[in-house]
């Protein structure tokens, strides 16, 4: 039997021992469940978002961050994390997301709309019904 999507990426994720979700909007299975497998999560969002018990929340604008990151700013404490991951991130956000986590050393990983392909390198990691990307240092 295949595993659904959410439950492959979250069997996928857990090699991670801290992690970002950027973009977190209303979708908390993943960062939830990874959270209840002992994980330290962090969800981000550019406005206020409920996340399940375990996992911290921060209002974060990734643009804004990689716009201090390229001007040599630090990423900030928050990413300070094993990976960076973000689920359905469009185009436009591939290359600030990226940027910001490799700036804090981090593995940045995501998955797209389905039709949209990858705006920076990555290698491809396929899950039941998605592939995952993972950016290229």
């Amino acid at each position: 039997m295949e595993r659904s999507s959410p439950d492959a990426l979250v069997d996928y994720l857990a090699r991670y021992d801290s992690l970002v979700e950027v973009g977190i909007g209303r979708r908390t299975d993943v960062v939830g469940r990874l959270a209840a497998a002992g994980k330290r999560v962090t969800a981000t969002d550019v406005r206020q978002r409920s996340v399940p018990d375990g996992v911290r929340f921060v209002e974060d604008d990734i643009v804004a961050r990689a716009e201090a990151v390229d001007g040599g700013g630090d990423p900030g404490p928050i990413y300070a994390v094993d990976a960076v991951y973000a689920r359905n991130l469009p185009p436009e956000l591939h290359r600030p997301a990226r940027d910001v986590a490799h700036a804090a050393g981090a593995d940045f990983l995501f998955t797209t709309l389905g039709g949209d392909q990858p705006a920076v390198p990555v290698e491809r990691v396929t899950l039941p019904r998605e592939t995952l990307y993972v950016a290229v240092r």
